[in-house]
């Protein structure tokens, strides 16, 4: 309790703890929100689409899309927010930021309304032919393993590496917790490369391996800015933008 009146106390007060606080919210968002489609909700459809045709599971996997429209505005708001505030850092890389997160977010909504068709062909005409039925499910849900592949499977590693790298340098967080994403941006991506190469299936040990440190970049930055907030010693916060800011981006941060 007196943790959550001390953070208050510093939300009325400053407005880069403001700023923190809800790009830290919004990045734990993205867990709540993105990890139990695929965990729990989908079930049995990702591997074998034809469960759909006979099967009364429709209601999760429309939950389950709903919370990935969730996470998709929740990756997106993370970018905006920070937005103001790292570009004092190198504002075309703060911009770079945006836009793959927008990306992720375009990619994830594809793979929703995929599956969302799916569940559609539930409410076929009485009659049609099972095999057809089956079959189309089985396209739908391929397009969404490809879109789960490139969007939250490829689109981190740039994230990591254009926010990773203007947190490390401005110092807005403890270094160990920017330096955790630029370490395993490569990783991701060489087994995000293999699976589309098919040396690597996308659900196996490597790639858990491989995504467990961006996994923890991304859980340890939303944790931090929700509890600590920026570092207040940061050069970005103690006054003044970088010598290669622009001389415009060193508005009040808010």
């Amino acid at each position: 309790m007196t943790t959550v009146r001390a953070i208050s106390g510093r939300l009325a007060a400053d407005p880069a703890r403001r700023t923190a606080f809800a790009a830290g919210v919004l990045y734990l968002i993205t867990f709540v929100a993105g990890i139990p489609p695929t965990l729990f909700l989908y079930g049995d459809l990702l591997s074998d689409p034809a469960v759909i045709v006979d099967a009364a599971g429709g209601t999760a996997v429309l939950v389950g899309g709903l919370l990935e429209v969730v996470n998709a505005l929740a990756c997106i708001g993370t970018a905006v927010v920070l937005f103001p505030v790292v570009r004092r850092q190198h504002e075309a890389a703060a911009l770079g930021f945006v836009t793959t997160r927008l990306l992720e977010a375009a990619i994830i909504l594809t793979g929703v309304v995929s599956l969302l068709s799916v569940v559609t062909l539930r409410q076929g005409p009485l009659g049609a032919d099972p095999a057809a039925l089956a079959a189309t499910a089985g396209a739908l849900v391929a397009i969404h393993g490809w879109t789960d592949l490139f969007g939250p499977g490829l689109m981190p590693v740039f994230n990591a590496l254009l926010l990773g790298s203007l947190l490390y340098r401005s110092a807005l967080v403890p270094r160990a917790i920017p330096l955790l994403g630029l370490l395993g941006a490569p990783l991701l991506l060489a087994s995000t490369v293999a699976s589309v190469l098919g040396a690597n299936e996308q659900v196996s040990p490597l790639s858990a391996l491989a995504v467990a440190p961006i996994f923890f970049w991304e859980l340890s930055l939303g944790v931090y800015l929700t509890v600590k907030g920026f570092t207040p010693t940061s050069p970005l916060l103690a006054g003044g933008a970088p010598a290669s800011a622009p001389a415009t981006s060193t508005s009040t941060v808010g």
